[in-house]
């Protein structure tokens, strides 16, 4: 029995919003921002609270599936307003994996974009999305985020879609995540 089409989201979170279908504390939730579309989509991965920028939302537990399996290891691009200023050393440790709690981080990517009096700005690029791992990766270097925003998944960029706002996807990005090489390991 097919329930209408398959849809794709893609979501400019604002900071303030959950990524469940429903929240026991009665927080907003993602689903709320969705308005206008009738078939049940649910978040693609999660995006945390005080968190901003790309998530996507479908039907299609197929994608979801490929695009949330640890084993597909999908790279996410994060702005980061940090503080202080990480020197080569920090920014080097970043890279090559950090020990945070129980796990060892994977390679990822970091690099100032600006400074702003005693922070800075970062562009961090991450292939796997532990529970607020930005964050703890930050502050395992002594930087803590002072505020997050990821602004791409995979192929999939949150170009200039409002904070709030959604739009539906492409055919041709649905099909880019479809083809995605990175996320086929």
């Amino acid at each position: 029995a097919i329930e209408g089409k398959n849809v794709y989201i893609l979501l400019n979170k604002p900071v303030g919003y959950v990524t469940t279908a429903k929240d026991q504390f009665g927080r907003k939730t993602v689903l709320d921002l969705i308005d206008g579309v009738k078939e049940r989509v649910y978040p693609v991965g999660r995006l945390d609270y005080d968190t901003e920028g790309l998530l996507l939302l479908t039907n299609d537990g197929e994608l979801t599936y490929k695009l949330t399996h640890p084993k597909h290891r999908i790279e996410k691009t994060y702005i980061a307003h940090i503080d202080g200023i990480p020197n080569e050393e920090e920014m080097k440790r970043f890279r090559e994996g950090l020990e945070i709690e129980d796990y060892v981080t994977s390679r990822a990517e970091i690099e100032i974009i600006k400074r702003k009096g005693k922070d800075s700005v970062v562009k961090i690029v991450i292939g796997e999305g532990r529970n607020r791992q930005v964050r703890k990766m930050c502050a395992c270097i002594g930087h803590e985020v002072k505020k997050l925003k990821r602004i791409k998944e995979g192929e999939i960029e949150l170009g200039d879609v409002k904070c709030g706002q959604w739009r539906f996807l492409s055919d041709e990005e649905v099909e880019r995540i479809r083809k995605d090489k990175k996320i086929l390991f």
